[in-house]
């Protein structure tokens, strides 16, 4: 009997493939941003297949999480304070939409990954064909607050029209970012102007990044139907 593949093999199947074909655009002598999250991962255990080959390059890690990994595989690492510039940077994407406005952040490592794609020459976005979407806003924005005004925050997006809710460990205490801070989880619906909404995300006290990026990515991967399909800003 033939067995059709589960959805969580073809999305992964998918991911390998966009992060195979990002990781072939690296060049030796690059810095390169190593993203955080499932799709990311493949991406930074094809780099280091390429660095044992021969490749020159080094890293800069978006989280703890990531660090760890390249360390294990053996991946020279360097600061932000020794290499200002990035050249690319690789990292998936919760949700991307047309413009390549995305969503990120499920991984909770949305602040250090802004950061890396806003001094990076290329960012490029690497993901599953479920990533694609018409409108950003089905998948829960995160917004990093500081826990003094959580509370406070939490109100002011509801204002705007969201369920907030704060993300939390499976034993029930408040997720805790790298850099000490908590995350709300804010479901909006469909987002119909996303800038307008960084924007008044932005002007909330307490509220240190949110999961939009806007106009960073130059460049989409995406896995489909076997092969990977290129979109462009």
């Amino acid at each position: 009997m033939n067995s059709t593949p589960s959805n969580s093999t073809v999305r992964d199947q998918e991911k390998q493939a966009a992060a195979r074909a990002a990781v072939e655009l690296v060049k030796s002598g690059d810095v390169v941003g190593l993203g955080s999250g499932s799709t990311a991962e493949f991406a930074i255990r094809f780099l280091a297949e390429r660095v044992r080959e021969g490749l020159k390059i080094v890293g800069i890690p978006t989280s703890l999480q990531t660090q760890h990994l390249a360390e294990q595989l053996a991946i020279p690492l360097t600061t932000l304070d020794e290499h200002p510039a990035i050249d690319i940077d690789i990292d998936g994407a919760d949700e991307i939409d047309p413009q390549l406005n995305l969503i990120k952040g499920g991984g909770g490592a949305f602040l250090r990954e802004k950061i890396i794609a806003s001094v990076s020459r290329r960012f490029i976005v690497i993901g599953d064909s479920a990533k694609q979407v018409h409108r950003l806003g089905k998948f829960p924005l995160p917004v990093e607050v500081i826990p003094f005004a959580q509370a406070l925050v939490k109100t002011k997006i509801e204002r705007l029209g969201a369920q907030v809710k704060l993300r939390q460990y499976a034993y029930g205490n408040p997720y805790v970012t790298d850099e000490g801070h908590h995350i709300l989880d804010c479901t909006f619906g469909e987002i119909a102007d996303p800038a307008v909404l960084a924007q008044k995300l932005c002007n909330i006290p307490g509220v240190v990044e949110h999961g939009l990026f806007i106009g960073m990515a130059k460049v989409a991967l995406l896995g489909k139907d076997g092969s990977v399909v290129q979109i462009r800003r």
